[in-house]
């Protein structure tokens, strides 16, 4: 048998036995890959949200210049993918869903009440994940709607310690926005997923007041040091501020463990 390798070492793919078989014709995408691709990518760019309803098939077809088949064959790989439900009646359609985001973030709070995921390995990998963000945020550099995106964040959770109460929703989302400046697509799962499992902790362990202000006051900082372009110092506050939650969390869940030992 033949094994295709001439003696000179050029691969010799007319010699080699079952040639025609080892490289195939290669196929132009099908066209409802192409839409729910497209429509994928506005999902991830956060045009197309939780909650959306998509236009009618006729309206997509028109919109793609394509046939109402190719659309129905989109959105059904869209729904098996868990980016849309399809809803019915006369209000109903394609709807967008975050399937994709709750499996992933589920499967991360499950291990943790299983014991599989502990208060310092979730400091460590979310430290390490948000510093390749921060560092793909000076390499990429913010744009002015992410920047103002960030900015009234921090101004509502400002309001909220200044008026007694806790910023819990602000601080979380603070990471998730950082996440989609990015650009990248896999960073924002992360960080949903990431987050999702910080707010089981929180809701489960508390968080001080002061804590969460100054949560606020290191988001400021952060963004400071991005304005400034200074990556030392955003580095340097983002380590101390996760590091410090996961201090706190650690001496909270210390606590819960030994309050029922003691009756």
């Amino acid at each position: 048998m033949s094994n295709g390798r001439e003696s000179s070492g050029v691969f010799d793919l007319q010699a080699l036995d079952g040639a025609s078989t080892l490289f195939r014709p290669i196929k132009p995408r099908r066209a409802f890959d192409e839409v729910s691709g497209e429509i994928k990518s506005l999902i991830f760019k956060g045009i197309l949200k939780p909650g959306d309803r998509l236009p009618s098939e006729s309206e997509l077809a028109s919109n793609f210049g394509v046939g109402r088949q190719t659309i129905r064959e989109a959105l059904r790989l869209l729904e098996l993918s868990g980016f849309i439900s399809m809803q019915k009646g006369g209000a109903g359609g394609p709807l967008i869903v975050d399937t994709i985001l709750n499996t992933i973030s589920n499967s991360f709070v499950d291990a943790f009440q299983m014991g599989r995921i502990t208060v310092d390995e979730l400091t460590t990998a979310r430290l390490a994940i948000e510093k390749m963000i921060l560092g793909s945020l000076f390499a990429r550099s913010l744009n002015e709607a992410d920047l103002q995106a960030l900015r009234e964040n921090v101004s509502q959770a400002r309001k909220k310690i200044d008026a007694g109460l806790q910023a819990f929703e602000e601080n979380t989302q603070f990471h998730k926005l950082l996440a989609r400046a990015s650009g990248n697509h896999l960073f924002l799962i992360l960080m949903e997923s990431i987050m999702t499992v910080v707010a089981h902790f929180r809701s489960i362990l508390g968080v001080n007041m002061e804590l969460s202000a100054r949560s606020v006051e290191a988001h400021q900082q952060t963004i400071d040091a991005l304005v400034k372009g200074n990556r030392k110092k955003a580095f340097v506050v983002l380590e101390a501020h996760l590091m410090e939650l996961g201090e706190r969390f650690n001496k909270l869940a210390n606590q819960l463990k030994r309050e029922p030992e003691g009756g």
